[in-house]
């Protein structure tokens, strides 16, 4: 059974930084992407950015474009979202996501995916 376990989630003054975790267990064969996403009050859930695990490749949001960066740590399966210049429109509970099929593609769509059960961030002004 494969399980994704966010932490890192903090609250934090607008400008500042965090780094979520991610980490993934209970496959034998690793997953080609690996997503994150987030979610605030009353709004849907939206992808924040994804990884290529072979390649390193990353790709993200135009909202988080050059303050995010998604990285990974293949040794202790364990992935993070570094974020940067945090204002309060980053605000939400973000989610960590494999696609049930180990691919790429449709990833950032949400649908058919293993989520965690997600980390609270809070920034304020």
């Amino acid at each position: 059974q494969v399980q994704l376990v966010e932490s890192g989630g903090s609250s934090v003054q607008a400008g500042g930084s965090l780094r979520l975790s991610c980490g993934v267990s209970g496959y034998i064969t690793a997953p080609r992407c690996l997503g994150w996403f987030r979610q605030a009050p009353e709004k849907e859930r939206e992808w924040v950015g994804n990884i290529v695990l072979s390649s390193g490749h990353t790709e993200y949001a135009d909202s988080v474009k050059g303050r995010f960066t998604i990285s990974q740590e293949n040794a202790k399966n364990t992935f993070y979202l570094q974020m940067n210049s945090l204002n309060p429109e980053d605000s939400g509970m973000y989610y960590c996501a494999i696609k049930r099929d180990w691919q790429c593609v449709g990833l950032r769509t949400g649908k058919n995916n293993y989520w965690g059960q997600g980390t609270q961030v809070t920034v304020s002004s």
